[in-house]
């Protein structure tokens, strides 16, 4: 039998500015031979949030393309992979076409990734705004565990992936959630938000459910907090800051500008000080065997 091919691969630490209190990636950057259901297993096997795989581009106007797995199906684009993986490409030798700027090929087209100097950040795919029905905020509340009146507002936002948004009165409201998981696996994914008092270190409190997804809550998600800062801003507001709690202590992005990476109408997804693990030839070999199999 012969022996499997072995991988460049690394784990990324991503929107934090102390090592292991980010969001943690997956990323291997040698897919190209490896199917979806390879990738599928190997996301599984990692277990975190999302696992990416890059590929050549099939567009010439990307530098590479990436894959964007959770432990349970693909996704066409979220917040924190294209961050980490283009961290992952750049420090194993990627060279992008312009210099400042990447631009990373996946499910909703093509991101372009900007060098700031704030690290790197992408002003988030447009979003659409549903409406949700009466029966979907009540099994809301339920799966939540509070009152139906303490939900005070309910959207479907979709940016590529969609979330149910849930606003209550007050960031201590979400801390406090002691929510059914089991419930919650059979709603979208659950985004709550909660506002702090005025003068704090924050405007809102947030928190992401998705065990739907294999993820009970995940500690950061981009993508997430875009769609929230659309969704609440309004013109007379300049930014919003959130602060991205779960109870496995990992805090989330600060706030972003237009001019840190986001564009009118798209506001921007970033983050400094990533990090990341990285395995020596005996080290991988799970790795590799896992994709092998």
């Amino acid at each position: 039998m012969s022996e499997p091919r072995q991988r460049r691969f690394k784990q990324v630490d991503v929107f934090t500015g102390a090592a292991l209190y980010g969001n943690p990636l997956a990323v291997v950057l040698d897919a190209d031979d490896l199917d979806t259901a390879r990738m599928q297993r190997f996301a599984n096997w990692t277990n975190l949030s999302e696992t990416t795989f890059l590929l050549p581009p099939s567009d010439l106007q990307a530098d590479y393309k990436v894959r964007i797995f959770t432990p349970a199906y693909e996704m066409p684009f979220a917040g924190h992979p294209p961050l980490g993986s283009c961290h992952a490409w750049l420090a194993a030798g990627g060279k992008p076409r312009m210099t400042g700027r990447i631009v990373q090929e996946c499910g909703v087209g093509l991101v372009e990734i900007r060098v700031t100097d704030k690290g790197l950040a992408f002003a988030a795919p447009p979003m659409t705004v549903g409406e949700v029905s009466a029966a979907e905020r009540k099994a809301v509340a339920a799966a939540l565990r509070v009152p139906e009146e303490r939900v005070l507002e309910c959207a479907l936002l979709d940016n590529g992936p969609q979330w149910l948004a849930v606003r209550l009165a007050s960031a201590a409201e979400v801390l406090a959630l002691k929510q059914d998981f089991g419930a919650l696996k059979s709603l979208p994914k659950l985004g709550v938000i909660g506002p702090h008092a005025e003068g704090g270190e924050c405007c809102y409190e947030v928190r992401g459910f998705a065990p739907g997804a294999g993820i009970e809550e995940d500690p950061v998600t981009g993508s997430h907090n875009a769609s929230l800062a659309l969704w609440l801003t309004d013109p007379a507001r300049s930014k919003v800051r959130a602060r991205r709690l779960s109870r496995r202590a990992r805090h989330g992005p600060g706030p972003r500008r237009p001019g840190d990476g986001g564009e009118k109408g798209r506001p921007p997804v970033g983050g400094r000080g990533i990090g990341d693990l990285r395995g020596r030839d005996g080290d991988v070999l799970a790795f590799r065997k896992a994709l092998e199999a």
